[in-house]
């Protein structure tokens, strides 16, 4: 144990190690947060459509030599979050076949565009890099762990600010409009937040495995509470210790971060799970 401790200490010294860490409870936080509405309003896969979405986009930005990636796919990821889940537009792309859609053709656009125009020699690993986030953490500089902090406060933020509002229209929009919340700005709110949060997620497990940041703390709390307020802090609390765990974990185990994370998220379920299924054994003994 002594010796794992002085391990730890030791990979503490180095700057990357500090900024995985700050930068991943950060970007587990945002998720969970706004994980339990999206889950709780059916719409658990908008996470890896607009991970897919940010993919092509970012693939389109390192043709282009952006100089910060985030220019181009920030917006287009927010614009098309938007779309897909506003109730009422112009443009109705909600359903299970609008994301299929998305998730798919962005995906695939993506690749297509970084294979015909072609920048770096080691494309593959670029991708692999990318879509199952292997090393992304692990290279973040300074600036970009600050924008990443300014992001998060800004959706942390928005959550707090406006969490009964959110409540309202998580449950019932119909009803939440008929009491003079303005449903539609609301929920064009959320969906812009849950963007910025996916791009920012794709730096921690990559845009393959975002849907598990947002999904999974919010399922396993719901095993263990039953209200919302109760769900939403415990989702924050189990989502910022899971990646916590799986970086350290990836780092002394030279893993992948973005599996690895994903990895103790599951056991984290399996955990909640089985001590929700103790408890109500017991209450049904008692």
């Amino acid at each position: 144990m002594a010796a794992l401790w002085d391990t730890l200490i030791f990979y503490f010294n180095f700057p990357f190690v500090r900024y995985a860490l700050i930068a991943g409870a950060l970007i587990a936080l945002c998720s969970s947060l706004l994980g339990v509405t999206l889950v709780l309003k059916r719409f658990s896969f908008i996470g890896d459509s607009l991970s897919h979405v940010a993919f092509g986009a970012m693939a389109i930005a390192s043709i282009l030599s952006v100089n910060s990636d985030m220019l181009l796919v920030m917006p287009v990821t927010v614009a098309c979050a938007v779309l897909l889940l506003r109730k009422n537009g112009a443009v109705n792309l909600r359903g299970d076949g609008a994301l299929a859609m998305l998730s798919v053709g962005a995906l695939a656009l993506g690749y297509l565009v970084l294979n015909l125009f072609a920048t770096s020699s080691n494309l593959t690993g670029d991708v692999c890099s990318t879509l199952f986030g292997s090393t992304s953490i692990l290279t973040l500089t300074l600036a970009e762990v600050w924008l990443c902090a300014a992001m998060s406060l800004l959706a942390v933020g928005a959550v707090v600010f406006f969490y009964h509002k959110i409540f309202a229209i998580t449950f019932d929009e119909t009803f939440a409009a008929a009491t003079g919340v303005n449903a539609a700005l609301y929920g064009t709110a959320v969906a812009a937040v849950t963007a910025v949060i996916i791009v920012l997620a794709m730096n921690l497990v990559g845009s393959l495995l975002t849907s598990a940041l947002v999904v999974f703390p919010a399922l396993s709390a719901m095993k263990l509470f039953k209200s919302y307020r109760g769900v939403v802090i415990c989702s924050a609390v189990l989502s910022v210790s899971c990646a916590l765990t799986g970086i350290l974990i990836a780092i002394l185990g030279s893993t992948p971060v973005g599996s690895t994370i994903v990895a103790v998220d599951i056991a984290a379920y399996l955990i909640c799970w089985g001590a929700a299924k103790i408890m109500r054994t017991g209450r049904k003994t008692s």
